[in-house]
């Protein structure tokens, strides 16, 4: 039998790969599944947004390969949203990197600056593919923890007592996935001068900053950032184009000239259609963000009716596209999320994927209906 490479053995499936295939399980057999699991949100996209790609399929160069740094016009697009939007200045010729979702941005960032035996700062909890991808690539994710006590914050004084000397990366991720946390300028000011102090590229995954938060920040923002940091956003949660991967990277010329060297080597180019969409979305009004927020707001109401009828406790000033919630006493995560799903037929994410400091927590998606959400609150 071929063998497979060492790299496997050090990371499993994901989670959601994993166990989506037990809920589609449950629902072919005829189970009423409720899936509050997972952030894929099921609204639509801005209208123009799917006329643009409608509208390109005739272009003369649409179904060609397409440049590896995305359409001139995408990029300006990109600039144009990050200084109206962050107050943030860059180049669209050297500073800004379209991306295929901001997964990919994770592979891209760690294998054009990472050696094997590297080690990479992790918050924890967080996401899942920052420890997998460090894995994957032959480096060593040291993981700092996060407490509800200290608002799901890293602690740099903390973090200053350990040998740094082997860390190149560190990933920050706020708003805060999975537990809603904001940073604040000064945080962002603070994780600057950390990165600059221990020569640490910070890279900051910004996706969630217009979901139920009224002051969106980017790290680039904070003066001298481009030197040590870069910024991964998405369309996917803004726009509601998560099945279209689009994302993109920001920061200085020499950080993306190195992503580059490993994104040309891997695609060829984002489909044309598909720019010409991301285009029209970045120049959406706040009318937009305005109304999509409203429909979150009415959806997580119900949702922390459903958090308090299971007595969960959560934090109300929280942002983003879910409720992260802590369990009553002496509930472990998974065992927790299992009764549900076998008992009430409501699926939920249990904290533990995001981290051993997830123990205890759970986490309600906000991308149901309301004629879903009411369904579960009342089958609780």
């Amino acid at each position: 039998m071929i063998q497979v490479a060492d790299r496997l053995h050090t990371v499993e499936e994901y989670y959601f790969s994993r166990k989506l295939r037990e809920v589609n399980l449950l629902k072919a057999n005829g189970k009423p599944i409720i899936n509050l699991g997972i952030g894929s949100p099921d609204l639509q996209p801005p209208t123009k947004v799917v006329t643009a790609i409608l509208n390109s399929m005739q272009d003369a160069t649409a179904h060609k390969y397409q440049s590896y740094q995305g359409l001139p016009e995408l990029r300006e697009a990109i600039t144009s949203f990050y200084k109206e939007q962050f107050s943030v200045h860059v180049s669209p010729t050297t500073e800004v990197l379209p991306l295929m979702g901001s997964k990919e941005g994770i592979m891209h960032i760690s294998m054009a600056f990472l050696n094997e035996g590297d080690e990479v700062l992790i918050p924890n909890p967080g996401y899942p593919t920052y420890a997998s991808v460090t894995k994957l690539i032959g480096a060593k994710p040291v993981f700092y923890n996060l407490e509800e006590s200290k608002g799901w914050l890293p602690n740099l004084k903390e973090l200053e007592k350990q040998d740094l000397s082997k860390v190149k990366i560190m990933w920050l991720n706020y708003p805060h996935m999975p537990t809603g946390a904001k940073a604040t300028k000064q945080l962002f000011k603070e994780v600057v001068e950390f990165a600059r102090k221990h020569n640490i590229l910070v890279v900051n995954d910004n996706p969630y900053s217009f979901v139920l938060n009224e002051e969106p920040t980017s790290i680039l923002s904070v003066k001298k950032a481009k030197d040590v940091c870069l910024e991964l956003n998405s369309l996917s949660k803004t726009f509601n184009m998560s099945g279209w991967r689009v994302g993109m990277v920001l920061g200085n010329a020499k950080h993306i000239e190195a992503i580059i060297k490993v994104k040309s080597n891997m695609d060829s180019g984002m489909f044309y259609g598909i720019q010409k969409g991301a285009i029209e979305a970045l120049k959406c009004s706040s009318m937009w963000y305005n109304s999509l927020n409203s429909v979150y707001k009415q959806r997580r109401e119900l949702v922390w009716k459903l958090a308090d009828a299971l007595n969960c406790t959560y934090n109300k000033n929280a942002s983003g596209l879910f409720v992260w919630a802590k369990l009553p006493p002496h509930f472990k995560s998974e065992e927790f999320i299992d009764m549900l799903l076998k008992e009430n037929h409501i699926f939920i994410a249990p904290g533990t994927i995001f981290g051993s400091q997830g123990e205890g927590y759970v986490r309600f998606s906000l991308c149901a209906s309301t004629e879903e959400l009411e369904e579960a609150l009342a089958r609780i």
